[in-house]
């Protein structure tokens, strides 16, 4: 096990999905049903499943592509949800 790979992973995805929209989801579902268990497992289920989906398309992907364009690819689809969100939310200002 490389332990310095997973203190990093999880340190990354820790700090990414601090505040996130899923977090966000959580803290209303128990909010509205009062249930911390069957959330807390049903949302570790899904972002487990979520994180398998992407291990996997990742570990296919890069025997196919080279890894610095799947990270200009990623940067770039970041940066495209980015500007969306905030088309969005000053779109939602101005009218």
């Amino acid at each position: 096990m490389d332990w310095k790979l997973l203190g990093l992973t999880f340190a990354t995805i820790f700090l990414a999905e601090i505040g996130d929209k899923t977090q966000l989801a959580v803290f209303t579902l128990v909010a509205q049903h009062q249930k911390i268990m069957p959330i807390f497992i049903g949302a570790s289920l899904a972002l487990t499943s979520v994180s398998l989906i992407g291990a996997l398309f990742g570990s296919v992907a890069s025997k196919f592509v080279p890894t610095e364009y799947l990270q200009i690819v990623a940067g770039l689809l970041f940066v495209g949800m980015g500007i969306v969100i905030l088309i969005r939310a000053f779109g939602n200002i101005i009218v």
